[in-house]
């Protein structure tokens, strides 16, 4: 049950809503630049394509073009409190994502099989990336934020119906925590946890 969820709701969506994607807007996710755009809406809040082009490194013709495909697809859409001047301003729909790979790893079309192994990469490769940021930059961070970090695995065999049990109750309890902190509270900041479990051959 793979989920893809940047944490804290972006300003002005305080609620979580999370899409539930299906095969057709898998083809519309499975793209690494659309990821990645709707990854930013997430987190930092309604932009431009242009702003999106500038924070992404790409240009602002590919950026808008894949916002109009996202928004096709129902991932995005206009933010009419901004959008009043000459350059159109997008917001993500969503809070986050969520989907069963089962059904799309088995899935008889080549193309649905190939979009969901696109969209697991590029999150994980997402993960990489956010986590050798932070140790690159913990430095800069206060000491109580530099002791407060984890980066932890653990080993323990289980059947594969208490895997699903164990990564459903993780995702419960990260949630018991949204909202305990307001917005602006002084030393606060957006926590990234990213949550890996899978099976490993035997010995």
């Amino acid at each position: 049950m793979p989920s893809n969820d940047p944490g804290e709701p972006a300003p002005g969506t305080p609620e979580l809503k999370v899409h539930h994607v299906d095969t057709r807007t898998l083809r519309g996710l499975a793209h690494p630049l659309r990821i990645r755009l709707l990854n930013a809406l997430r987190e930092f809040g309604p932009a431009t394509a242009s702003g999106l082009a500038e924070r992404l490194g790409e240009s602002s013709g590919a950026t808008s073009y894949h916002l109009r495909q996202l928004a096709t697809y129902g991932f995005v859409e206009d933010d009419p409190e901004r959008g009043k001047g000459r350059e159109r301003w997008w917001k993500s729909v969503h809070t986050g994502n969520t989907f069963s790979t089962s059904g799309f790893l088995d899935h008889p079309d080549a193309e649905v099989r190939g979009a969901v192994g696109v969209v697991l990469h590029e999150v994980a490769s997402t993960h990489t990336q956010e986590l050798n940021t932070w140790l690159g930059t913990m430095h800069e961070w206060p000491q109580e934020w530099r002791e407060a970090f984890d980066l932890s695995d653990f080993k323990v065999r289980l059947t594969p119906e208490l895997s699903l049990e164990l990564a459903q109750r993780i995702q419960d309890l990260v949630n018991s925590y949204r909202g305990r902190v307001p917005d602006g509270t002084e030393g606060s900041a957006v926590v990234r946890t990213h949550v890996h479990v899978f099976p490993r051959p035997a010995e």
